[in-house]
């Protein structure tokens, strides 16, 4: 992913040191604590959206930063209490916040990141930016309650599943591309362009992620596989084989037991992957793919337009 980010590098690096400089406090266990999250390292996807929707039109990297280092922020606060939720040890490979410090401080850090967002976003003069971020962040907060209450329910449908993804993922990686480019001064048309570029690249990625969750490495996910499996959170691949599956009335019992041990989790992975769930839910992220690749019809020739159209194509064959 980082080759592919090379004309900006210079530029995330620069957002790097800022989210640092953000983070540090005259209390030195809340800049430790806050700031564990961000040493873990990350792909900072939505800061590279950001410059790039920004490099679509009048670039200037005063007017993005502040927008670039806000976006991560707010990404890391709903990591941060994911954990919480999910009771999860480890993320990136690294010891979790949760694991380090306990529910409480977690809680707290995660309101922390997101409140110095909201410090970065005020120091803007154009009304869609903090109206557009507000509306994502209580949509992202949707989709995670209803995640969370809809967790064991294997009657879900397609529609649940893609209403529950736009709200945790591809919002915030739409508002990314978008902003980056209203901060610079983009007419309207380039600006809902990005939008539907990262829309669609939204979808795409959270769906390869679901199907990552099932067939990756653990080396590789930084997380065990079949996490969604043991938390219950009914993915596309679950989703098709329960429809389609021979089986389907085993892997649904598989799917509704709380207390799933490896075997059974292997088990509704091998029922889920032999009836087709794989393979139907990379198609529908190849659909995703194309329809961004097709938003960029709209975008000016910059290279940032190839960056973009690299970066969709990247995510229908990353492995991480």
């Amino acid at each position: 992913m980082r080759e592919l980010f090379e004309e900006i590098k210079d530029e995330l690096a620069i957002v790097e040191r800022e989210l640092q400089a953000t983070l540090q406090t005259p209390d030195p266990f809340l800049t430790v604590t806050s700031t564990h999250l961000l040493k873990a390292g990350g792909k900072r996807l939505r800061p590279a959206f950001s410059l790039l929707g920004g490099k679509c039109a009048n670039f200037h990297l005063e007017r993005v930063l502040p927008l670039a280092v806000a976006l991560e922020l707010i990404h890391m606060a709903t990591l941060v209490h994911d954990d919480v939720v999910d009771a999860a040890m480890t993320r990136r490979g690294v010891p979790t916040i949760k694991a380090r410090w306990g529910n409480r401080i977690s809680t707290h850090i995660g309101d922390y990141l997101f409140a110095q967002s909201l410090i970065l976003i005020a120091s803007y003069d154009e009304p869609l930016i903090p109206r557009v971020l507000a509306d994502t962040s209580v949509k992202m907060c949707e989709g995670e309650i209803q995640q969370i209450s809809s967790s064991f329910d294997a009657g879900q449908t397609v529609k649940d599943y893609f209403s529950r993804i736009n709200r945790k993922t591809a919002l915030l990686i739409a508002a990314s591309c978008q902003l980056g480019a209203v901060a610079c001064g983009a007419p309207r048309e380039v600006h809902l362009a990005l939008r539907r570029y990262g829309h669609n690249i939204g979808m795409a990625f959270q769906i390869t992620d679901d199907i990552l969750d099932l067939v990756a490495e653990q080396r590789q996910l930084g997380k065990p596989v079949g996490s969604d499996l043991r938390q219950g959170i009914i993915t596309l691949p679950v989703i098709y084989a329960l429809e389609h599956s021979p089986q389907r009335e085993r892997l649904r019992t598989l799917i509704l037991s709380r207390e799933k041990d490896e075997e059974q989790v292997q088990e509704a992975i091998a029922l889920i992957r032999h009836c087709g769930g794989i393979k139907h839910s990379i198609e529908v992220a190849e659909k995703y793919i194309l329809k961004a690749k097709g938003a960029l019809k709209q975008l000016p020739e910059r290279p940032a337009k190839k960056i973009l159209a690299a970066i969709a194509d990247f995510i229908s064959i990353r492995k991480f």
